[in-house]
């Protein structure tokens, strides 16, 4: 298993399985990060957020829809994407640290609890659903 750093990612894939992409924890980051590289482009969430989002997710003991939205739209209420920008959630907001980049929470965490034997995740085309393990 890789370690999660910057010279040794995680390399996931999207649910449905139609993209590549790299995380990997900075925690010596001015806010420490959870680094996501997809292409040229780099999305920053709270480290905290996969700790936050499993508690989530044991705490409702469900199947959970993903809800994965840029952040210019709006979120499924009740997805993992609303709660990732919910004011009520540990954070007090987004979860995505960089204004123009906090969405699609609900897209590249998930696959990362999974991964991390946290989670199961449904790996259908669209509408996918993910649930603590």
């Amino acid at each position: 298993m890789t370690a999660g750093t910057a010279d040794d990612p995680w390399v996931l894939r999207t649910a449905p399985g139609t993209s590549e992409y790299r995380m990997y924890r900075d925690p010596d980051a001015d806010l420490p990060a959870l680094v996501c590289v997809v292409g040229t482009t780099t999305l920053r969430y709270h480290l905290r957020a996969v700790d936050d989002l499993h508690a989530m997710l044991v705490e409702r003991g469900d199947w959970v829809d993903l809800g994965a939205a840029d952040e210019q739209k709006p979120a499924k209420e009740g997805s993992v994407e609303a709660w990732g920008r919910d004011p009520a959630n540990p954070v007090g907001g987004w979860y995505g640290l960089r204004k123009g980049y906090r969405g699609r929470f609900g897209m590249y965490l998930p696959p990362l609890l999974e991964h991390l034997g946290l989670a199961e995740l449904e790996h259908h085309p669209r509408n996918n659903r993910v649930r603590a393990t």
